[in-house]
């Protein structure tokens, strides 16, 4: 009878142990799942969004995030998809256009951070500089009404035209132009996406084109356009999410890279003042 006591006693004494070894096995797992990659899709223009993204993802990688780059052609979905949740975030808009989005269609984006600005450029095929622009002539740019001020007060920057006294320069249309002493014929009818292919056809015309679309259809703008804004530009492009999500842990590692050294580094070098990182 001893025998089968001590018998039943080693072995209940085994599966406690068996047990409390299952249970620090159970604990250690929990760690690692807490530590698990996390993965968040972020809609962005292809040029240079996109591109600069790419760059980022292998940082991302070290630090838990697994970053799914979602590329866009237009300026409409990347907010309309963000809205129906097929996105995190977005990465190709700055503060003029959301603010005109978020007003328009009602949505509840926060920008968490700027990342670079893209100067904007005005092309032509035929002149040659500010002192050739003939009396009449044609100056295309974007239906995007978010960009009409940043295009009128880049020419106003060169004497081209002036603005009326007390408007806004961020929100300032056509009809506000005061002064046009060689009454320029401002068209605002191409979509964004379509004015590198006016650049080519209109040979005569000024054509102000998204930095984005210029680098696509190989235009250098520090190179290429006849006047272009300065690093000074208010029109910093941004990471924007939902007002929900705003505190989201891998969107925050997304800004820390994208506005790290390492990336300003990237830009710098590989768009040659095309795009200008900047941080806040």
């Amino acid at each position: 009878m001893k025998k089968i006591l001590t018998v039943l006693i080693s072995s209940l004494f085994i599966l406690v142990l068996a047990a409390c070894g299952t249970s620090g096995e159970s604990s250690e797992g929990g760690d690692s799942s807490s530590e698990e990659t996390k993965k968040v899709t972020v809609g962005a223009s292809s040029t240079p969004h996109a591109e600069i993204l790419e760059e980022a993802k292998p940082v991302l990688a070290d630090k838990g995030v697994e970053l799914d780059i979602q590329t866009y052609q237009d300026y409409i979905l990347p907010n309309k998809d963000l809205e129906g949740g097929e996105i995190d975030a977005n990465f190709f808009q700055h503060t003029p256009y959301l603010e005109d989005q978020k007003e328009e269609f009602g949505y509840e984006f926060v920008s968490l951070g700027k990342v670079h600005i893209e100067p904007m450029g005005v092309y032509s095929k035929n002149i040659e500089s500010v002192e050739d622009i003939k009396e009449g002539t044609e100056v295309i740019m974007s239906r995007s009404v978010a960009d009409h001020g940043r295009i009128l007060s880049l020419f106003e920057s060169k004497d081209l035209i002036e603005l009326k006294e007390g408007v806004s320069k961020k929100n300032a249309k056509i009809e506000d132009i005061a002064k046009n002493p060689k009454n320029l014929q401002f068209s605002a009818d191409v979509d964004a996406g379509l004015l590198p292919q006016n650049y080519e056809r209109e040979e005569d015309s000024l054509v102000a084109i998204n930095t984005n679309y210029a680098i696509e259809a190989g235009l250098n703008p520090k190179e290429d356009s006849l006047f272009m804004e300065g690093s000074e530009s208010p029109y910093a492009n941004l990471l924007v999410t939902t007002s929900d999500n705003k505190d989201n842990e891998a969107l925050q590692k997304v800004l820390e890279v994208l506005q790290s050294e390492e990336i300003a580094s990237f830009i710098e070098e590989k768009y040659n003042g095309a795009v200008v990182p900047v941080s806040e």
